[in-house]
């Protein structure tokens, strides 16, 4: 079954309006803090695991030397550590510190908060609802630019 063209549009438009909601919600809440909203986002990747300077870039959706400008800032800071890659000796690989998974424990803990107080007049229902169709459509969404980025196409 294929979505109308219509419903389609609609949910472009509410995908960019909910993001400039967060954009908004993220911004008012990272000021006066030593992290901005573009480093906290490679500190949540990094937080997945250690894993290449390239991979985070692929990930974040940002270019090699935006990231790693970043990853000096955090690296600055003392949330984060480079080292070079066993597998390959001209990559590097980034890792948390122990300062830095205290960091995004707080950052998360904060982010958590400040949403529960938005949605206050939300039901538990509705809101694990929204969170696993925002999954589903995640999902969708990062499925079809694999498989574009492979090249590959599906027809109906």
């Amino acid at each position: 079954m294929a979505v109308a063209p219509d419903t389609a549009a609609d949910l472009v438009y509410q995908i960019f309006d909910l993001q400039r909601a967060v954009r908004c919600i993220a911004t008012a809440n990272v000021r006066g803090q030593d992290t901005g909203v573009a480093l906290q986002g490679v500190l949540r990747f990094v937080g997945e695991g250690e894993a290449r300077a390239t991979t985070l870039a692929e990930k974040l959706g940002v270019s090699t030397p935006v990231l790693s400008r970043h990853i000096t800032e955090l690296e600055e800071q003392g949330f984060v550590v480079r080292r070079q890659d066993p597998d390959d000796g001209r990559a590097q690989l980034v890792a948390l510190t122990a300062s830095g998974a205290e960091k995004l424990r707080h950052i998360e803990e904060r982010r958590t908060a400040v949403l529960q107080d938005y949605l206050r007049d939300w039901s538990e229902e509705d809101a694990g609802s929204t969170a696993q169709t925002l999954q589903k459509l995640t999902e969708s969404l990062k499925k079809s630019a694999r498989a574009k980025t492979a090249g590959t196409t599906t027809t109906p």
